[in-house]
């Protein structure tokens, strides 16, 4: 982990587009997310992430684009993290 300005700033482009698709989300719906479960919202944060990684790098390794099911616990509650830090 680096601090934001030692963050490259492909990442930088890619968190904010994964944080405007997560507010599109919650207003397109009107807050229902509050009734997603915390899997569904890690969920929808890691699917956007990877297309954020596809769009960045056409065919990033393997090991950066796991299956969901395969991410470690921790990535997956700081995917929920990320999502309802934005949320609310």
């Amino acid at each position: 982990m680096a601090p934001w300005a030692e963050t490259p700033e492909w990442e930088r482009e890619a968190a904010g587009a994964v944080y405007e698709q997560i507010v599109q989300f919650v207003s397109v719906s009107d807050g229902a997310t509050l009734w997603l479960t915390k899997e569904e919202k890690s969920r929808f944060v890691d699917i956007a992430w990877t297309a954020q990684l596809y769009k960045y790098f056409g065919a990033p390794e393997p090991a950066d684009v796991l299956d969901y099911d395969d991410l470690p616990p921790w990535q997956r509650e700081m995917y929920t993290d990320i999502f309802e830090v934005i949320e609310h």
